[in-house]
Order: C-alpha cells, then sequence, then structure tokens
C-alpha cells in the first residue's frame, strides 16, 4: 500500500519594518479546536498519483483558503514523513494576504464518534501571520522544517 500524500504552498512575506511572516492554517474539525501548540499546518492536501503534486499545492491553497494562489515563483522545500506515514511536500511562495478574507473549505464527519450524526466542519478554522519563531512553535512537528528550509533559502533573513 502506498503511503498517502499531501502537498502544499507555505506563502512568505516580509513586513514593513523587515523580518520574515509565514502563513500557517489551524486545523479544523472537533479534534484541533482546544489545541495550539502541534495543532497548525502549511495550506495543504491529499492528491492521486496522477497529479503533479505541485498542482495540487496550489489547488489545496485554493480550495483551503477559499482565495486564489498568489502570483510568483515557486521554491521547493522538499518532502517530510510525518508521524501518521503521510508524505507532505512543500512549496515555498513569496506573497501576501489577509487572513480576514479566508473562506474556508468544509468536510463532513460523524461528530460525536457513534453518534450517527454528520456534521460539516472547516478545513481550517483561522489563518495567522507568524514570526518563524512562532510556526515552529504552532505547526506540527514535522511540518516544522519546512520553515527551516525556508530560512535557509533566504539566508537566515
Amino acid at each position: 500500500m502506498t503511503a498517502k500524500r499531501s502537498a502544499g504552498l507555505l506563502l512568505f512575506r516580509t513586513p514593513p519594518g523587515g523580518g520574515l511572516q509565514v502563513l500557517i492554517a489551524h486545523m479544523g474539525g472537533p479534534f484541533w479546536a482546544s489545541r495550539d501548540e502541534g495543532a497548525w499546518s502549511v495550506p495543504k492536501g491529499e492528491y492521486e498519483e496522477d497529479e503533479p503534486p505541485e498542482d495540487a499545492a496550489r489547488r489545496e491553497f485554493t480550495e483551503e483558503l477559499g482565495l486564489p494562489v498568489p502570483a510568483g515563483e515557486t521554491v521547493p522545500l522538499g518532502s517530510v514523513r510525518q508521524s501518521g506515514g503521510k508524505v507532505v511536500t512543500v512549496w515555498a511562495l513569496e506573497g501576501d494576504l489577509d487572513p480576514a478574507e479566508v473562506v474556508p473549505g468544509v468536510f463532513t464527519m460523524e461528530w460525536p464518534r457513534g453518534s450517527g450524526t454528520q456534521r460539516e466542519f472547516p478545513e481550517v478554522d483561522r489563518v495567522a501571520w507568524c514570526t518563524p519563531e512562532e510556526a515552529e512553535l504552532r505547526l506540527v512537528s514535522a511540518q516544522r522544517v519546512f520553515v527551516e528550509r525556508l530560512r535557509e533559502h533566504l539566508g537566515g533573513r
């Protein structure tokens, strides 16, 4: 059996006054509702073998955030295997967006478990611009390396 694969885009910007910020998303749904540390992700989603991963990353960005992908050149940040076995591949993209404009996609699941009741939840319940240090605390542990790789690419800026 092939491991599940996800692809995503890590948006970054240089705010007025300098520094670096990355855009991360808090995972939606009841499992993550009361968690902060380790409950954020790069906007990403699963894709099938016949879809190019970067195309999937762009599609998933739009599906999860409800906004178009900003124009610009992507920078490959490689892949990691998360603790559950899923392989996540991410590209960085310099751009900007207003988190208040995000209109997340939704998913349906049985909740509470075993109740037989299907409920809709947002894919992400909020997004935020964070410093690399903030992002490394909030992101699920396997994805923290993408922030490190972005910083290396940018020469530590």
